[in-house]
């Protein structure tokens, strides 16, 4: 895989952007519903130092860098669900704040793509290096993954907790340890299962983040030339 300044560039605000934005959601929805353990621990924060995992993060760079997957991740955030407000509600509240900002940063970004495509469309702009509208699109892109991959509700990942949450106590009580012993398994069948050409997940991002890419840029997934 090339290496290009744009999947540099896209690397970075997943790392500078999309991930502290992700745990600092977590952290403040959890501060606001009572719990202060995040801050307690310094990560009532944007700072990316703070958020950043060595493992995590250094996994996400080698595997995007060199082989365009993107397997990585940051610092968990800490939440002690005693706390919230809400019980299983408020728990479902403070996971679904992480993805939620995702999709916020990818609305973000589509704004600007939107008036550069628009210039484009007119004949201006002809100067703008793609380099731009390239990071734009990666960064669009990855956020919605993002997304779509922290909501599969499966533990360890956020929709877990919004599941539990949209059960009734009973169902949930008798589905959480069974989930919780086993989500790993069906989490690594997602990453690597094969279905045709894609992964599971990747038939799954087809599915639901293509058009929703769609929805907030105008059209497809595509590079600029």
């Amino acid at each position: 895989m090339t290496v290009s300044p744009e999947l540099i560039l896209a690397l970075a605000a997943i790392l500078l952007i999309a991930f502290p934005v992700h745990e600092f959601s977590h952290a403040l929805v959890a501060y606001r519903l009572g719990d202060g353990t995040a801050k307690l621990f310094g990560r009532l924060t944007l700072n990316p130092i703070v958020h950043f995992d060595p493992l995590g993060g250094g996994l996400l760079i080698v595997t995007w860098l060199l082989g365009g997957i993107g397997i990585g991740w940051a610092k968990p955030t800490p939440v002690n669900p005693v706390n919230l407000r809400g019980g299983r509600n408020g728990e479902a509240l403070v996971a679904a704040a992480g993805p939620l900002s995702n999709l916020v940063i990818a609305a973000v970004a589509a704004i600007p793509l939107r008036l550069i495509d628009a210039a484009f469309a007119n004949g201006d702009l002809q100067g703008l290096p793609v380099l731009v509208p390239n990071a734009l699109t990666y960064i669009i892109y990855i956020d919605i993954a993002l997304m779509i991959f922290n909501f599969i509700p499966i533990p360890p990942l956020d929709g877990s907790k919004v599941l539990y949450a949209a059960l009734d106590a009973e169902t949930a009580f008798r589905i959480r340890p069974m989930l919780d012993r086993y989500g790993i398994f069906i989490f690594l069948l997602l990453v690597f299962l094969p279905v045709g050409n894609e992964t599971l997940f990747g038939a799954i991002f087809t599915s639901i983040g293509q058009p929703l890419f769609q929805f907030l840029v105008g059209h497809a997934p595509a590079l600029y030339a």
